[in-house]
């Protein structure tokens, strides 16, 4: 996909956010880098005005910064920012996986479809594809717990990481064992063992800090 290329309907800002929120994520815009708006005004063939709705969404996320003198960066985490997201990541699947488990039949075998399309989507290799579908089932994991707060906490914290756990499936073996996280997760799900569920997603996102560790710098 071409992350720059002209967008079309000029008037959705949103579709600006999801261009500049997909540079991030997959390093087209590096940590640190300064965010050039004329530049991707004219690249994207829009006016500076929806870049900047787009870089105000993206500051809420957590993914920009707005530094003195600089304008708008890519926010750059340290070693330490990322392991205290993760724990807390960690700790908030945990209690979903329990939760998850009292859900509707249908509400998980809607999840249990999802895995089946992402499972496709890594024997063909698609990894933006697959890292979406990815995103999606945490979310809707998190979403079986049936707890707004719990929702909401984790989303902010996903989004800031969501850069960081991309770079985590950049090796192959990092990939398949990722993959196989998902699996269990999985077969958990479908058994509807909570403890089992708890314990599968909260090792799965500390094994994440193994995956994304060789992308940070700074103090760990």
């Amino acid at each position: 996909m071409n992350t720059a290329a002209p967008i079309e309907r000029l008037s959705l800002h949103e579709e600006v956010t999801h261009r500049l929120r997909d540079m991030i994520v997959q390093g087209v815009l590096a940590p640190g880098e300064r965010i050039q708006e004329m530049v991707l005004a004219q690249q994207m063939k829009v006016s500076r005005t929806p870049i900047r709705e787009a870089l105000k969404v993206l500051t809420a996320e957590g993914l920009v910064q707005l530094m003195p003198l600089r304008g708008a960066v890519v926010r750059k985490f340290s070693a330490k920012d990322a392991r205290d997201m993760l724990e807390v990541i960690a700790l908030l699947e945990e209690y979903a996986g329990h939760k998850a488990c009292q859900a509707t039949d249908e509400r998980i075998e809607a999840v249990l479809r999802m895995h089946e399309d992402m499972a496709r989507l890594f024997a063909a290799r698609d990894r933006r594809a697959y890292f979406e579908r990815n995103q999606q089932i945490h979310h809707a994991l998190i979403a079986l717990a049936d707890n707004d707060s719990l929702s909401l906490t984790h989303e902010m914290l996903s989004k800031r990481m969501r850069s960081l756990r991309y770079s985590g499936n950049s090796s192959p073996q990092n990939w398949a064992a990722a993959m196989q996280d998902h699996e269990d997760m999985m077969q958990a799900l479908r058994l509807r063992d909570g403890q089992a569920l708890s314990r599968a997603m909260g090792e799965h996102i500390r094994k994440t800090w193994e995956r994304v560790a060789a992308a940070l710098t700074g103090p760990a």
